[in-house]
């Protein structure tokens, strides 16, 4: 039996990584395909902000979200508003009336969440971006020392001012623990419980991107994902890729190595990870 169509969101897709992958700059660029919608940026307080999803509320486990939390009243609010917040890639708002429609979302915290959005958008579309490790982990460290990603102030059982970035299960057992341990326990969980959420996907809901290839080529890389998705690419890029929104410091592939140090301490608990992560990726 077919299944019946999501009469409003059509195909809504997705792109899932652990934070300071690039997932804003892949965000901008994706946007300028034809007959994409989004809300402009990301999604912390349309979601957070209805009740029942308020960390607090939750009593600060972790932005976990399973299919269970998304009751009738949550989905129908959610929908709504994303809906409501929908423009085009000239910043045109949806025309009254309009039929289905592609929207394009892009949130670190979606790492977290793949069963719930299933239970909102049905037919959903997952884009799972890899970035290497290294490269993240020492992103990751300049974002909680620059002070600009508190997610979390004054966090219940918490030693530091603030938590930074997305708040994963267990993130009490990082208490007291370095810097590079906290980003490396952040990356490891939201990696396993991302790949782990995909292997569940049914065939043909996830499309794979490596980070270094769609910065080597992202017109390239770009119309792949498009194509794979049905939807067209007409605005090739030109010259290099301007600096995304959320860019700390200038990129530099090489840039995680003024932290070699701090990052090789923990990269072996890692590497069982980042194997099962190269195995989803492929070549």
């Amino acid at each position: 039996m077919t299944e019946a169509l999501d009469p409003v969101f059509d195909q809504p897709i997705f792109i899932v990584s652990t934070p300071r992958s690039g997932s804003t700059l892949l965000f901008e660029t994706f946007a300028r395909a034809r007959g994409l919608y989004t809300i402009g940026g990301e999604s912390h307080q349309l979601i957070e902000s209805i009740p029942k999803l308020n960390i607090r509320a939750r009593g600060f486990s972790s932005n976990r979200l399973l299919a269970d939390d998304a009751e009738p009243d949550i989905v129908a609010e959610l929908r709504r508003r994303f809906h409501a917040n929908m423009r085009d890639r000239d910043g045109n708002p949806l025309a009254p009336g309009h039929g289905r429609f592609r929207m394009l979302e892009k949130t670190p915290k979606n790492s977290l969440r793949i069963p719930f959005l299933r239970k909102v958008f049905p037919d959903a579309q997952f884009e799972f971006l890899y970035r290497d490790p290294r490269q993240v982990l020492a992103s990751m460290m300049e974002a909680w020392l620059s002070g600009r990603f508190k997610t979390y102030v004054g966090l219940p059982g918490w030693p530091l001012p603030y938590w930074a970035l997305l708040l994963t299960p267990g993130w009490q057992a990082l208490s007291g623990t370095p810097l590079a341990d906290i980003v490396a326990g952040q990356w490891k969980v939201a990696s396993e419980v991302l790949l782990d959420d995909l292997e569940q996907l049914p065939a043909g809901r996830c499309q794979t991107i490596r980070y270094g290839d769609f910065i080597a080529d992202p017109s390239a890389e770009i119309g792949r994902l498009c194509t794979g998705l049905g939807l067209e690419w007409d605005r090739p890029v030109d010259g290099p890729l301007p600096l995304a929104r959320h860019t700390v410091s200038k990129p530099d592939p090489e840039k995680w190595r003024a932290r070699a140090s701090e990052i090789d301490s923990v990269m072996p608990g890692l590497l069982a990870t980042i194997e099962r992560a190269e195995r989803a990726v492929g070549t």
